[in-house]
């Protein structure tokens, strides 16, 4: 996919994740989710956190296998945890556990000063690793 691709494809999952927000406020209390977050979704280019060839189904709302019997979480998931996450107020320090990709990692990254994260599969651990050096 070209880079228009993929920027299309990106703002049609932020508005899916705004809608689907909306149709879950009966469960969460909260029809829409911070625009710290939906900037932080936003500037995270998913498709560098799927598997090579995967690239296509990266702005898909929904997982995604990534090896070894893990998947990378459905965006509208990986925003309602980081909103949680920010709810009461912004940590100074935030321990990931499970790596997986690196999507949601870099996802807080925007969001607080410091992520920590750790893996137990080394195969997904040094990709994450060499996925958030870029």
């Amino acid at each position: 996919m070209d880079d228009s691709s993929l920027a299309k494809a990106r703002r049609r999952l932020i508005a899916e994740i705004e809608e689907e927000a909306r149709d879950t406020q009966y469960w969460t209390g909260r029809a829409r989710f911070s625009d710290r977050v939906m900037a932080a979704i936003d500037r995270v280019p998913r498709h560098e956190f799927v598997l090579p060839g995967d690239e296509a189904c990266a702005y898909v709302n929904r997982p995604r296998g990534i090896g070894h019997g893990q998947t990378i979480s459905q965006p509208y998931i990986v925003a309602r945890m980081s909103e949680l996450l920010l709810e009461t107020r912004v940590p100074q320090r935030v321990l990931e556990i499970g790596s997986g990709s690196g999507y949601q990692t870099a996802v807080l990254s925007r969001l607080v000063p410091q992520v920590y994260t750790i893996e137990r599969v080394k195969g997904l651990a040094d990709l994450a690793r060499d996925r958030l050096r870029t």
